[in-house]
């Protein structure tokens, strides 16, 4: 099957007598001991089986775990690791896993936070203690590309794991695992879900091996695990994801054209744009730059505030991928230890028709 027709048909197993085209939702929390059973739903159950085995199939992998949100699945990872380990993290990380590392792992866990763009950087950066390397690319909010293949080979030449956040960039469009990487982790709030409406994070694993079995243990024994419900709504939600990608991708490049010709404007960082750093390994990793952009406007955080308030059809909300446009002064939602510039915005582009984003941005900006 090709990437469409798995992600409409790759979650769906129907045991029900009944034959309903659409998988049932099985809400039971016990299950009656036979063979294979499934016990109990901490452990397992239909609906977060099938949304595994869906996750595991577009992004190339062996197997999938399902969380209960993006930062409990990276989290797993870390709880995976023996006392005392080593993490190489992007400077940039996404400011909820930087902070577990930091307070959940501190005394626990070692961490050096490098800029991943600087292989440089990322070789000088290893330790005899280094278990793991974490990639974050496209990165949030600067939108950093990191080379994963190249940053695989160096982790693979030192016998270091390599796990990289997908979530911007999502199956549709980029599979680390086939650059080199060992895991893939995705909060599935976001585009997976893509309509706001549903909290979830997922592992993907190239080969099940030691390392998977203790995350798979974090998984099942600490219990932060998705409903049903949720992996059910979102098995539905990954049926229209291809196309949804395509529309977010296709919004994004023109709105990042269009800010980066503004007088208004100080910086786009958008991948797909030819004057981004990032832009040449993104070209050759990526098989679409996706729809996050963030920009500075000329002035400090007042100036971005004041834009903000003026859209129409841009919500000043924290979180991405959903169906609707999403904005937010991002260093006011990362608090006062962030790096980033005060007077970045950051973008999610909905699906709404590109006329009425780019009217109401160029209504905003005058």
């Amino acid at each position: 099957m090709r990437f469409e027709t798995i992600a409409i048909h790759g979650g769906n197993f129907v045991m029900d007598s009944e034959k309903p085209v659409i998988q049932p939702i099985t809400l039971s929390t016990t299950f009656i001991h036979q063979e294979n059973s499934m016990i109990y739903s901490r452990a397992n159950n239909p609906n977060r089986a099938s949304l595994e085995k869906l996750l595991a199939s577009l992004e190339r992998g062996e197997d999938a775990a399902a969380f209960s949100s993006g930062n409990a699945a990276g989290i797993a990872v870390f709880q995976a690791l023996e006392p005392g380990s080593h993490i190489i993290a992007p400077d940039d990380m996404y400011h909820g896993l930087k902070k577990g590392i930091l307070t959940l792992f501190d005394g626990v866990l070692e961490a050096s936070f490098v800029d991943m763009t600087d292989l440089t950087q990322v070789e000088t950066a290893f330790q005899e203690n280094t278990k793991l390397v974490w990639v974050e690319t496209p990165s949030n909010p600067l939108l950093k590309i990191s080379d994963v293949e190249a940053i695989s080979k160096l982790a693979r030449s030192k016998g270091v794991l390599l796990a990289c956040d997908n979530t911007f960039a999502t199956p549709v469009f980029q599979n680390p695992l086939l650059l080199g990487a060992d895991i893939v982790m995705h909060s599935s709030t976001k585009y997976f879900g893509g309509h706001s409406d549903i909290l979830g994070g997922a592992l993907v694993t190239k080969e099940k091996n030691e390392f998977w079995d203790k995350i798979k243990n974090v998984q099942t024994t600490g219990g932060a695990v998705p409903s049903p419900m949720d992996c059910y709504y979102l098995c539905r939600s990954i049926k229209t994801l291809p196309y949804r990608m395509k529309g977010h991708a296709e919004h994004a490049m023109v709105l990042a054209n269009y800010l980066s010709q503004h007088p208004n404007i100080e910086k786009v960082y958008y991948p797909g744009l030819k004057g981004h750093p990032g832009h040449e390994i993104a070209s050759g990793q990526m098989t679409g730059f996706g729809g996050i952009l963030s920009f500075q406007v000329k002035g400090d955080a007042s100036a971005a505030d004041l834009l903000i308030s003026k859209l129409k059809y841009y919500t000043n909300a924290t979180s991405l991928g959903g169906v609707e446009s999403l904005i937010e002064r991002r260093a006011a939602s990362e608090g006062p230890d962030t790096k980033t510039p005060e007077n970045l915005i950051r973008l999610s582009v909905g699906l709404e028709h590109l006329d009425d984003l780019l009217e109401d941005l160029d209504r905003a900006l005058s």
